[in-house]
């Protein structure tokens, strides 16, 4: 299928895992697909692999907490492809400390990367999608900002909350604009950033019970 031909596809935080699925993905669509992230080497390797399939795509430095540097990635990607159809806001780390545990730069560091991070990117996005008539940003959220638990990271709870409405707002505000805003809220996903609860059978045992599919 050929779902996102003509369509250009901006995904942060997309050099391995989550992220660098969706690029796969939209990929097989035909889209044009931006990966960006701090991690250039990995980077690097899946625009290499990608394009080997013939997808058409970039790799770009993108650390998320800098605005200037979402302003130069924009930038690159009018270059070598005029617009931006799809932003989707994936970049992001984990904390699993309880509020007492969380350090005060802990705290800032997740809130920076997870919100502000996806907050920047929809700031910056907004107008080169309001040039082209419309686009479509999509937000990483999580259940647990939703939802929470005794053993659910504070920071990270706090981060994911802040991102879902964040979407709501971006949807309202923008709508007007032919501009779609939405969060995807999944349970936790098989990836690196799960790794270490998945070694623990305690903390997984009670993860799985927690999820209606009883799995990753």
């Amino acid at each position: 299928m050929e779902r996102f031909s003509d369509k250009v596809v901006f995904i942060s935080g997309a050099a391995k895992g989550q992220g660098a699925v969706e690029a796969a993905m939209f990929g097989a669509e035909n889209a044009k697909v931006v990966i960006t992230d701090i991690l250039d080497e990995p980077g690097t390797l899946l625009q290499k692999h990608l394009a080997s399939l013939g997808i058409d795509c970039l790799y770009i430095h993108l650390d998320v907490t800098d605005e200037s540097e979402w302003e130069k990635a924009y930038s690159q990607t009018l270059s070598k492809f005029s617009k931006v159809d799809v932003l989707v806001n994936n970049a992001g780390i984990v904390s699993r400390n309880s509020i007492t545990q969380t350090s005060l730069e802990e705290w800032e560091n997740v809130l920076k990367i997870n919100a502000t991070g996806s907050f920047l990117g929809t700031k910056l996005a907004v107008p080169i999608m309001q040039e082209i008539g419309g686009g479509s940003i999509i937000n990483m959220s999580s259940t647990g900002g939703l939802v929470s638990s005794p053993t659910l990271g504070a920071a990270y709870a706090s981060s994911k909350a802040a991102i879902h409405l964040l979407t709501k707002t971006t949807a309202l505000q923008y709508a007007k604009d032919n501009i779609r805003c939405n969060s995807v809220h999944p349970a936790p996903i098989e990836t690196d950033m799960t790794a270490d609860v998945r070694a623990d059978e305690k903390r997984l045992a009670d993860m799985v019970r927690r999820i209606p599919m009883g799995r990753y």
